[in-house]
């Protein structure tokens, strides 16, 4: 081998590179057990004990020393599904973005396209080109984008003008959209930085505008969710008081009266003392009356000030629905008919009567405009902390700065001269309404208090700081893992990666002797280069990359199968050991042959790398360089390795006498049976496509929208009884399986999965938690439940949410993924070969090995005792499959490629005979040992990931029967002897 210093020099180079960067790993690893142990389980304390030596110097390389923030961030990150965490999908409005940017206007041409572009976006399209396609349309001419009713306003400014074409305009309200996206990251990403979680990651998602959220080792899932999504729109409105409003409040339950059925009668609503309910005013009004009526009755106390009344979170839909009716609203003084109905954050009271805490919500009614605009917006605030109140209590003081100042004076003023309140209004919810006692206020200093917690004060503080967002974000695809699914996952995952090296490692020295012991000192190397190769990469280590990681030991070896069985044929031909060597490592050798298998596995990666998202980018990133890493040690490292054993005069062989006279005089007609195979494999397709037809698939949340929940109980528990129990309150759409051990549920439901906001996310953990608590101990709160940060780990070990438009923009990738990856790598063959019949039979062997995988799983996913759901997993299994298959494939057709080349003589179907018999212990070697290493992941690797294993086992298994069966029978059909001549012709040329 030429350069084989430099080689040494580089892999030395490469080993201590990795090494170093590795070592970041292990100290931050030792770090944080110390901070555990220190914790005593104590989550919160734990962080603030890493927190604490952030800056403190933990590493000492003698050159240098690390503080741990810097240990921390050269680490590999666990992912979500081995760290445990929140992973949140969101999506920021381009519908609202695009509203905002036309100045909010009424122009029937511009609505009618946003809601046409909103109900008819197609697969993965773009929303802002859904929205010009649908203008076009409807505006047919007529209405200009640059238009002043559209976007020629003061939002947009002169960028806009009445002369510009609609593709001008498309070009700048495209610009805007991109930079109010990249405005909403900014923020995002502010608030997650000031929320204390390591290793934070967000990124956004192309051009979609999602933004991806992932928070290992976050705990608090709903407040998390509410801090994501709080838009932060913060606003200062004059009120209206209980005075003023409450003639209408009686003209409106009266004339309420005549459309509703009356829910309370005076007799029930004694109970609660009819003196609590109302006010003087309203008593006087209805004393004679039989009930109180439809609106009234939803109040449980009387308001005051500037609140007008107080009501049970349950009843606000109710009466809102009441006050936006429009007969409603006409009953409104003419001086107040642009008053804007809010409330107020909900609080927790207890009852003097039953002593029972209750929680009430407070209505109030703020002075409103033509335009809908607050008395001052909170842009003009700059900074915000949380504090204390006079009283004590928790509370957020604002700064804003002097055109604020400004403006807070004036309408300060004005407040203390009609003795009115101003509220605080973030998100449409009213956090205060202080009345102003003492005179305008200056200096542009305010102080938002209320009925808050000091974890509040603090999110809230935050979220002022960082900004609004441009417009409203909503969770359309999120995933909860609790650290105790997590820690399994690092067990089953560790434990199939180092049974799965084992066995492969046993079965090379089994089967290749000494030569064996040295590819397994190159697989050592590869993985050390691999994992160097992640922590200087800063990836995230997940259950699928620990898989990629697995299956790359099995693939690792398979450069040297190659290289040996190449070793062993010129042996054969009467070759010294040193020729031998250097000629299966020659181009004319195996290198051809593991060139061109390598590339469809990398190209079949790259697909996975571009569609797939999150987990299924971790196991292609590890798959591809895995590739990387092991072609280098296979090629390079055992060649030394190879040179150095023959230069110490040591006896080297490549077979054992276990292995000897394995496949040495190996003869079978392959072609022979291909009318079998052909009727075989018909009849499996057309099983597989009736049973697609009628049994259909098991699609997964991916793909269908929903909610998925993993429930741990404390004891074996009945899956049907606890679907029985969620139909009644879920509207009928719950499936509820086991998962794994007897006391697992996998539960998944469509309920609710189109509401957007973190309201409805709580509304079904709330709903789970109230049925199925009693399937638990009597200390088991909701907290509990929904977090499983308890020390026993029961409740939800992990919750994942996609919304219908998301699942639709996946199925459409992954549908392009699965053609993308057959067509990319068919065209690879059709360049590489230089006839199309070579593709054709490679194709064909793809095609059929995913009809009998999904037929497969048609026919058996409802009889498993495992998931077999298609998910995104499942998408990358079937592209595994595609890139082994056409692996497989291509190293039969390199050697018919080689031997019609002249070295061997006879008719073209002798000659892929030949080939296929000379290839077979390469064929059978390196189908075993990646059937071994899958096993040991379907055994050992947990529930989570046996589905996608199970598929890829059977994608295996189908993949080596069509390299044989299918793939070689139509090159063969396709080429006839005269075309046979013409191609040995120009082999004989070349």
């Amino acid at each position: 081998m030429q350069n084989r210093g430099l080689v040494k020099f580089f892999a030395i180079l490469f080993a201590l590179v990795s090494i170093y960067q590795l070592s970041f790993t292990f100290v931050s690893h030792n770090v944080e057990n110390d901070a555990k142990t220190f914790a005593n389980g104590n989550s919160e304390k734990e962080l603030k004990y890493l927190d604490s030596i952030g800056k403190e110097k933990v590493f000492n390389l003698g050159f240098t020393d690390f503080t741990y923030n810097e240990v921390k961030d050269k680490k590999i990150n666990k992912g979500l599904d081995l760290e445990g965490g929140i992973n949140v999908q969101l999506q920021i409005s381009v519908k609202d973005i695009i509203k905002g940017l036309a100045n909010n206007t009424k122009n029937p041409v511009f609505n009618k396209a946003l809601a046409d572009a909103t109900a008819n976006r197609q697969g993965n399209q773009d929303y802002i080109d859904a929205f010009f396609e649908a203008f076009e349309k409807n505006s047919a001419g007529t209405v200009k984008l640059a238009s002043p009713e559209v976007f020629s306003n003061k939002i947009v400014g002169d960028e806009v003008n009445f002369r510009m074409t609609d593709d001008q305009v498309k070009k700048v309200v495209r610009r805007k959209v991109d930079e109010s996206i990249e405005s909403a990251f900014e923020v995002l990403r502010k608030r997650i930085d000031k929320f204390g979680v390591t290793q934070p990651n967000i990124q956004k998602i192309g051009e979609s505008g999602r933004i991806l959220v992932e928070l290992p080792g976050a705990k608090d899932v709903d407040r998390i969710k509410k801090l994501l999504q709080s838009t932060a729109q913060l606003e200062f409105w004059e009120t209206y008081k209980i005075d003023d409003l409450g003639n209408f409040l009686m003209a409106a339950n009266n004339a309420l009266k005549l459309t509703e059925k009356s829910a309370v009668n005076v007799k029930e609503t004694a109970k609660k003392g009819i003196d609590t309910l109302l006010t003087d005013k309203v008593k006087d009004t209805v004393a004679d009356a039989k009930d109180l009526g439809p609106l009234l009755s939803k109040f449980v106390s009387q308001g005051g000030g500037p609140v007008l009344a107080v009501s049970d979170p349950k009843d606000t839909a109710s009466i809102n629905g009441y006050l936006k009716r429009q007969d409603i609203r006409n009953l409104l003084p003419a001086d107040k008919r642009y008053a804007k109905f809010v409330w107020g954050k909900p609080s927790v009271n207890v009852d003097e009567k039953t002593k029972k805490e209750v929680e009430t919500v407070e209505l109030y009614a703020l002075k409103g405009n033509r335009d809908n605009q607050a008395a001052m917006s909170g842009g003009v605030v700059t900074d915000a902390k949380d504090s204390f109140d006079q009283l004590g209590k928790p509370s957020v003081t604002m700064q804003m700065n002097g055109q604020g100042a400004k403006a807070w004076e004036e309408l300060t003023g004005k407040a203390f001269t009609q003795k009115s309140n101003i509220a605080i209004v973030l998100d449409d919810i009213v956090y205060s309404a202080p009345g102003v006692s003492s005179g305008p206020i200056s200096g542009g200093r305010s102080e938002i208090s209320g009925v808050f917690d000091v974890t509040e004060t603090k999110d809230l503080a935050n979220v002022l700081r960082a900004g609004k967002l441009p417009a409203s974000a909503e969770i359309v695809q999120s995933e909860v893992v609790g650290p105790s699914l997590g820690q399994e996952a690092i067990d089953n995952g560790t434990n199939s990666a180092i049974i799965g090296l084992l066995i492969v490692s046993l079965w090379m020295m089994v089967y290749y002797g000494k030569s064996g012991f040295y590819a397994n000192i190159a697989l050592a190397i590869n993985l050390l280069f691999l994992f160097g190769i992640l922590a200087s990469l800063g990836a995230v280590l997940t259950l699928p990359g620990i898989a990629g990681i697995v299956l790359t030991m099995g693939t690792a070896v398979d450069a040297n199968i190659i290289i040996y069985e190449r070793a062993k044929e010129e042996l054969r031909l009467g070759k010294t050991i040193e020729e031998a060597i250097k000629a299966s490592f020659g181009w004319k050798g195996a290198m051809r042959s593991i060139v061109d298998a390598n590339v469809t596995h990398v190209l079949t990666g790259a697909v996975l790398l571009i569609f797939g998202t999150g987990p299924i980018q971790g196991f292609a990133t590890t798959l591809l360089i895995g590739i990387a890493t092991s072609l280098f040690t296979s090629i390079f490292i055992t060649r030394i390795l190879l040179d150095w054993s023959v230069n110490k005069g040591n006896k080297l062989t490549f077979v054992t006498g276990f292995s000897k006279n394995f496949f040495t005089n190996f003869h079978f007609d392959f072609l022979k049976i291909k009318k079998y195979t052909y009727i075989f494999s018909l009849v499996v397709c057309v099983v597989s496509v009736a049973s697609l037809a009628t049994n259909g698939l098991n699609y997964g949340v991916d793909f269908k929208g929903g909610r998925t929940f993993q429930v741990h109980f404390e004891k074996p528990i009945a899956a049907e009884e606890v679907r029985e129990d969620l139909l009644k309150v879920l509207d009928g759409s719950v499936e509820a399986k086991i998962f794994g051990k007897d006391n697992q549920l996998k539960i998944t439901t469509k309920f609710k999965v189109d509401e957007a906001g973190s309201e409805a996310d709580q509304a079904v953990n709330k709903i789970l938690y109230d049925n199925l608590k009693k399937h638990f101990s009597a200390d088991m709160t909701y907290e509990k439940f929904v977090n499983s940060y308890d020390g026993k780990q029961y409740g939800i070990l992990q919750a994942s949410k996609v919304g219908p438009t998301v699942a639709d923009d996946i199925k459409t990738n992954s549908y392009w993924a699965v053609l993308g990856a057959m067509l990319i790598v068919g065209l690879y063959l059709v360049i590489s070969f230089r006839k199309w019949q070579y593709s054709l039979g490679a194709i064909a062997a793809v095609a059929h090995d995913v009809i009998f995988v999904l037929g497969i799983y048609s026919l058996l996913w409802k009889y498993m005792p495992f998931g077999m759901e298609i998910d995104q997993h499942f998408i990358a299994a079937i592209l595994t499959v595609i890139g082994y298959s056409m692996n497989d494939t291509v190293i039969v057709f390199d050697r018919v490629r080689e031997y019609i080349g002249g070295k061997v003589k006879g008719n073209f179907n002798s000659i892929v005979n030949q080939s296929i018999n000379s290839t077979m212990s390469r064929t059978i070697n390196t189908s075993l040992t990646m059937i071994l290493v899958l096993l040991i992941m379907f055994i050992f690797g947990g529930e989570s990931i046996r589905g996608f294993i199970f598929a890829m086992l059977i994608g295996i298994v189908v993949g080596t029967y069509s390299s044989l069966f299918i793939a070689t029978p139509v090159l063969c059909d396709t080429i006839s002897d005269a075309e046979h001549k013409r191609i040995e012709e120009e082999h004989n040329k070349e």
